[in-house]
């Protein structure tokens, strides 16, 4: 990932624009102020199903930050595999710059 990228990312965090964790996560897409998430790329499948469920249920952009969650550790300052974004301008600007993760579906039947 690029040092542009994860500037903008640490701008929106010292903004208090940012939600670090699944559960926080979680709380921001069902308020509606998540405009998008992110996972970092060594997430468990189960917390990535899960997160993914939560985006999809949600209708919120999910994207690959592309680093582990050790290197968002070093960036932040805090060890967490799943951020939120809650400012359009900085999500808009995210979103250009990252690959989004497909959500399927079909993964989630049986699941509310």
């Amino acid at each position: 990932m690029s040092k542009n990228i994860m500037g903008l990312v640490t701008m929106c965090r010292r903004a208090g624009k940012l939600e670090l964790g699944l559960d926080m996560a979680k709380t921001a897409c069902k308020n509606g102020t998540a405009c998008c998430c992110c996972a970092a790329t060594d997430l468990s499948p189960k917390t990535l199903k899960e997160l993914k469920f939560f985006c999809f249920k949600y209708d919120v952009p999910l994207l690959s930050l592309g680093i582990t969650m050790d290197e968002v550790w070093q960036e932040l300052g805090k060890r967490a595999g799943i951020t939120a974004v809650t400012d359009k301008g900085f999500a808009k600007s995210l979103m250009a710059k990252l690959q989004s993760i497909e959500i399927n579906e079909d993964e989630f039947h049986g699941i509310d």
